[in-house]
């Protein structure tokens, strides 16, 4: 079943989406929007370092990312905006990583398919470390869910309850990190954002409970992942941007017809 490329892109969108759903959701609670945006920027500098290196992609971009959330979590309490570090730190690793990768000789680097991913070229190992790095990110979230939730809410309720905000900061910020790792071959740097922000922001209408809400961005992640697959195979179009195409359709087609709960989960 895994020899067919199409199955093995098919598997690797699913997981991508079963681990961007409820780090999404808690990035559009949050309104941290630009935070996995940066991260995925700053991933290209893991790129371009394990180039040099000679060592596994997913490897290099998940510590950069690690670094990159790390730093952004560490300055945030320090008197700087995090817009201002966001910005400041997700330009100068992209650029970093655009430089060091010009400096390595006989490595022909596709920018293009880490920019927008290649989910047709996913291989059975890849597939290990996607289904590996979702089912770590959803073990995370599922353990720390109740405190991440408080901390959402309000970080004074989280102090009363005996919960450190920062310490459930970290734990997203590192999700967040390990996804962005993952998702770099799928969908590419510059649209991980789109999967992260776009199933959750289409779930919010639907759903109740915040737990729905995961559950439902990660059916309509999954969805895009699919549907979007088969319209690239179909019209012959690039395959990453489809998937984040469909997604954007479900979004708007929801909010056309005015699909939206009462609770405001």
């Amino acid at each position: 079943m895994l020899d067919d490329f199409m199955t093995r892109a098919t598997l690797a969108g699913i997981g991508v989406a079963f681990a961007a759903a409820p780090l999404g959701c808690f990035v559009v609670w949050r309104r941290m929007a630009y935070f996995g945006d940066a991260t995925a920027h700053a991933a290209i500098l893991g790129v371009a370092l394990s180039l040099a290196l000679q060592i596994s992609i997913f490897a290099g971009a998940l510590a950069v990312a690690l670094l990159m959330a790390l730093t952004v979590t560490v300055l945030a309490g320090r008197g700087y905006a995090m817009d201002t570090l966001l910005g400041v730190l997700a330009h100068a690793a992209l650029a970093f990583g655009l430089v060091a990768v010009s400096f390595i000789s006989g490595v022909r680097f596709d920018l293009m398919a880490y920019l927008f991913g290649d989910i047709l070229a996913v291989s059975r190992g890849d597939l290990v470390v996607i289904w590996g790095g979702a089912a770590l990110v959803v073990a995370l979230i599922v353990w720390r869910w109740a405190a991440l939730l408080t901390s959402t809410l309000s970080p004074e309720l989280a102090y009363a309850s005996g919960l450190d905000p920062k310490r459930e900061q970290l734990v997203l910020t590192i999700s967040l990190a390990i996804t962005v790792a993952v998702a770099i071959k799928v969908v590419g740097v510059l649209l991980i954002a789109a999967m992260l922000i776009i199933p959750a922001a289409a779930a919010r209408g639907l759903a109740r409970t915040p737990e729905a809400m995961a559950m439902i961005a990660a059916a309509i992640g999954a969805i895009s992942a699919v549907t979007g697959l088969q319209g690239a195979y179909l019209f012959d179009t690039p395959a990453g941007p489809t998937i984040v195409c469909v997604a954007a359709i479900i979004f708007a087609v929801l909010n056309l017809f005015g699909w939206r709960s009462r609770s405001g989960a």
